[in-house]
């Protein structure tokens, strides 16, 4: 194997086909006392004994499994990621043909900075800024200093959609895709997309990581994928966070200035953001289990249908979704429509056929919460009072509504059964980043 191939990347003897000469190695499992730890993915309690011919006692781990099996008695080998790419050049690789607003411009600038100074930061953009836009100059620059840079998803559909965006900004750069469903060989490239999953097979490799929606599952509150996203990246290397939803702890350091960050408030329209409208239904569970469609639900759907836009019903699980388009289609077979889950085969078609106005609505779970936009929608959540409902969750729901210059208002309803301490804190934080967001002249209405 090509060393060159191997830098920066967390490997077994079997993954190196036993070509392992030269290379540095860990244990890939540890013992401290009576605790276990996997040195890939930092599991440090599902493990299985295995038989195995160390003559020893030895287990495997069970977390990072579908990565290839690894054991007590393995090594994990590794080869510094130590020189500059021979990318490096002064002219720039940047071909995207868009233009940053003035406030995007100031984030682009901060973040830019914080790289070139090797601190973290944080850009806290709210739904439908541009984020992806912003980091752009960062990207051309670190790849025009000969740096290797990553840009890392909780979630595989957020991978392949950034992908295509990433080939038409930067078209003579090579760019490899790594998540669990390709199985595509790796190759080593100036620019890497990747699930935050994939970065268990990365020590120090990258000089700048860019990890997108840190607020998603399974990210958040993820040690495990955090403290991976930590060593993918070179000493000398800068995390850069991106969210539309910072954790109680981000805005903590925040207000205590121990951590480096950018705002944007508002969105490139220049129109505030969507105020949810929190309407009660009643048990709404216990009425769809007897064959009844709540009546204020009906009212919100109708008012929808009468406006002619189309809308996302997002609800709290499978079950309740596929009760709910039962009853739905009984009362309005003269609309198209159909409901979408994690675990329909046929979801990529679906949210195409959405895409293209092929229904009237969609009914959906949290599945597309983020990282998906559809043109000119409103959205509806039964159920807020939901525990899958976060504040985060919420807010990106509402965040859905209103992303395009020319469709950049629309109605968002929360239909609750009860309001929770997570519908109206996402309430206040849209409320206060409008307010914000008028302050600083980011928006006209």
């Amino acid at each position: 194997m090509d060393k060159d191939q191997i830098k920066g990347r967390l490997l077994t003897d079997k993954e190196l086909n036993g070509e392992i000469e030269g290379l540095a190695w860990m244990p890939a499992i540890v013992q401290e006392g009576e605790k276990k730890i996997c040195q890939r993915c930092f599991n440090q309690q599902d493990f299985y004994p295995n038989e195995c011919l160390c003559a020893k006692e030895c287990y495997y781990c069970l977390s990072c499994l579908k990565m290839g099996k690894i054991r007590t008695c393995d090594r994990l080998y590794y080869r510094e990621e130590d020189t500059k790419g021979d990318w490096k050049r002064e002219a720039t690789y940047l071909q995207w043909q868009g233009k940053l607003s003035s406030s995007q411009e100031k984030c682009a600038k901060e973040v830019l900075h914080a790289y070139q100074q090797g601190k973290d930061h944080l850009i806290w953009a709210v739904t439908g800024a541009g984020k992806t836009e912003m980091i752009f100059p960062l990207v051309d620059y670190a790849l025009r200093s000969g740096d290797r840079v990553a840009i890392a998803s909780p979630r595989v559909d957020v991978c392949n959609e950034l992908f295509p965006r990433f080939q038409s900004a930067f078209p003579q750069v090579t760019i490899k895709l790594m998540h669990g469903r390709l199985k595509e060989a790796y190759f080593r490239s100036p620019l890497t997309i990747l699930t935050t999953h994939q970065l268990f097979r990365f020590r120090e490799a990258f000089d700048l990581l860019v990890v997108d929606e840190v607020d998603a599952f399974p990210y958040l509150g993820n040690k495990s994928l955090e403290v991976a996203s930590f060593r993918a990246v070179k000493k000398s290397g800068v995390r850069v966070e991106l969210t539309a939803t910072p954790t109680r702890g981000q805005e903590e350091a925040i207000q205590k200035n121990q951590l480096s960050y950018s705002m944007l408030p508002a969105r490139y329209h220049r129109h505030s953001l969507p105020l949810p409208r929190m309407v009660w239904v009643g048990d709404w569970r216990e009425k769809l289990r007897k064959g009844i469609v709540p009546k204020a639900f009906l009212k919100c759907l109708k008012e929808c249908l009468e406006d002619g836009h189309d809308f996302l019903i997002f609800m709290p699980n499978v079950a309740l979704m596929q009760r709910l388009e039962e009853l739905l289609h009984q009362k309005f077979s003269n609309v198209i429509f159909t409901s979408v889950s994690s675990r329909d085969p046929e979801r990529l078609l679906k949210v195409e056929n959405m895409r293209r106005q092929i229904y009237g609505f969609l009914l959906t779970t949290t599945i597309l919460e983020r990282g998906v936009t559809f043109p000119g929608i409103d959205v509806m959540v039964l159920g807020s009072e939901d525990e899958v409902f976060t504040r985060s969750a919420l807010v990106q729901i509402a965040g859905r509504v209103g992303r395009k210059s020319d469709c950049p208002t629309g109605k968002v309803w929360f239909l609750h059964e009860g309001k929770t301490k997570a519908s109206q804190s996402a309430i206040r934080q849209i409320q206060s980043l409008n307010v914000l967001a008028r302050e600083e002249g980011l928006i006209d209405d």
